[in-house]
């Protein structure tokens, strides 16, 4: 479900964030699906407890998922409130890479092309 990069140079807790989105982006969970406790999922990468703790914090946070006191922790229903402070953020992200790719004379259809062939990949999956 989760697999680590040791040579990735953002931190563990981070990495695990970021697979737990995509998992969730990619629909391999679905809401209210349970996904692994602290304790598992540290004993399943053999890690430190405290770093799994981090990330579902972090994650709990952002809405994403959701714990229950003695039953775990789940995927998170879609918040409506959350999406469009989100979908800002993550625009002006592609507006702050897109001017990156213009500084280093990349064409616009590249770019264009890229968008295309992700929104295509997810309608095709879907």
């Amino acid at each position: 479900m989760i697999q680590l990069d040791f040579k990735d140079p953002r931190p563990i807790y981070e990495q695990i964030k970021d697979k737990i989105k995509e998992l969730v982006i990619t629909g391999a969970v679905e809401t209210d699906d349970r996904i692994p406790s602290v304790r598992e999922l540290a004993q399943t990468l053999t890690i430190n407890p405290n770093t799994i703790q981090k990330a579902y914090k972090d994650l709990e946070a952002e809405g994403i998922i959701y714990s229950v006191k003695g039953k775990g922790n789940f995927i998170a229903p879609l918040d409506k409130s959350s999406v469009d402070p989100r979908r800002k953020e993550l625009l002006l992200s592609i507006q702050k890479t897109v001017e990156e790719l213009i500084f280093l004379h990349t064409p616009q259809q590249v770019v264009i092309e890229v968008i295309q062939n992700t929104y295509s990949k997810k309608e095709a999956s879907q």
